[in-house]
C-alpha cells in the first residue's frame, strides 16, 4: 500500500550505514514515520533538515509497518531557521512540540495549515513571537485543552479581563479574581489578539499556554517534561526584553 502528501520534515535519524528514519507531519496522514533509503548521502541528506517542507510518497506491504518515504525538496527552511539564534530555537520547539503532542499516524488538518504558516514567517523576528504564541493556543484548542479567553467565569464580563483560571482555562476578570489573583495566571492582551503583542507580553502569554502544555497536555500523554527546545526559546525571546 502507499500515499502520497506533503509535509514538514520534524526529526532524521541515522539508521543503519546509509538509510534515514525521519518523522513527517503531514496535512492527511498526521505525524508519520519512515525509512528513507540513502537517507545519509550527500544528495539527500541536505534535504532532511528540521521544519523542511517536502513531498513525501510512503508505500509499506502492511499499514502497521514503518514503511519507506521517497522525499522530494519543495522547500528549505534551513537559510531562515540560522539566520539567528531566535529562529533556531523557535523552529525546534515547534518540531518538538509537534513529535512530542501528537498522536503517531492522525490527521490534524488545522493545526498543519497553522504551522506551515508559522514556518513561513521563520527569520522574521520583529513578528515571529506573537504568531508562534498563537500557534501554541491553536495546538492547544487542537488537542482538546483549548481556553476560552470570551469573557470572565465569575462574572461573566467582558472587559477587564486579566487573568487565566490555571483549574478550567477560563479568562477571569480583575473583579472576579478578588483575593485570589495571586493563584491565577497573566491575561495579557496579546493572548486575546488584542494590542501590538510586544515582546514582554508574548513572554507573558508564554507562560500562560507553558502552563497548560506541562500540567494538562503532558499529562494527558502520559509523559512529562515538556521538551526541552520549548524552554531555550522562551529564553532566548526573554534574553530580547
Amino acid at each position: 500500500m502507499d500515499w502520497r502528501d506533503h509535509g514538514i520534515l520534524l526529526t532524521s535519524r541515522r539508521h543503519g550505514e546509509t538509510s534515514a528514519i525521519v518523522e513527517v507531519f503531514t496535512e492527511a496522514h498526521g505525524r508519520h514515520a519512515g525509512v528513507v533509503r540513502g537517507g545519509t548521502s550527500r544528495k539527500i541528506a541536505p534535504i532532511l533538515q528540521p521544519g523542511a517542507q517536502l513531498d513525501v510518497l510512503w508505500r509499506a506491504r502492511l499499514e502497521e509497518h514503518i514503511g519507506t518515504f521517497q522525499v522530494e525538496p519543495l522547500r528549505s527552511r534551513a537559510a531562515a531557521a540560522f539566520s539567528g539564534r531566535l529562529a533556531l530555537s523557535g523552529l525546534n520547539a515547534v518540531v518538538s512540540l509537534l513529535s512530542f503532542c501528537l498522536p503517531e499516524r492522525e490527521p490534524h488538518p488545522a493545526i498543519y495549515k497553522q504551522t506551515e504558516q508559522l514556518m513561513d514567517l521563520l527569520g522574521q523576528d520583529d513578528i515571529w513571537p506573537f504568531a508562534y504564541l498563537r500557534w501554541e493556543l491553536a495546538l492547544l484548542e487542537e488537542l482538546g485543552f483549548g481556553l476560552d479567553l470570551s469573557a470572565c467565569a465569575v462574572t461573566g464580563a467582558t472587559e477587564g479581563l486579566a487573568f487565566v483560571s490555571p483549574k478550567t482555562g477560563r479568562a477571569v476578570s480583575t473583579e472576579g479574581a478578588g483575593d485570589w489573583a495571586d493563584r491565577l495566571l497573566p491575561l495579557p492582551a496579546c493572548l486575546r489578539g488584542e494590542g501590538d503583542a510586544p515582546d514582554v507580553e508574548v513572554a507573558t502569554g508564554l507562560q500562560t499556554t507553558g502552563y497548560f502544555l506541562e500540567n494538562r497536555v503532558a499529562p494527558a500523554l502520559g509523559h512529562t517534561p515538556l521538551p526541552q527546545a520549548r524552554a531555550r526559546f522562551v529564553d532566548q525571546l526573554t534574553r530580547r526584553l
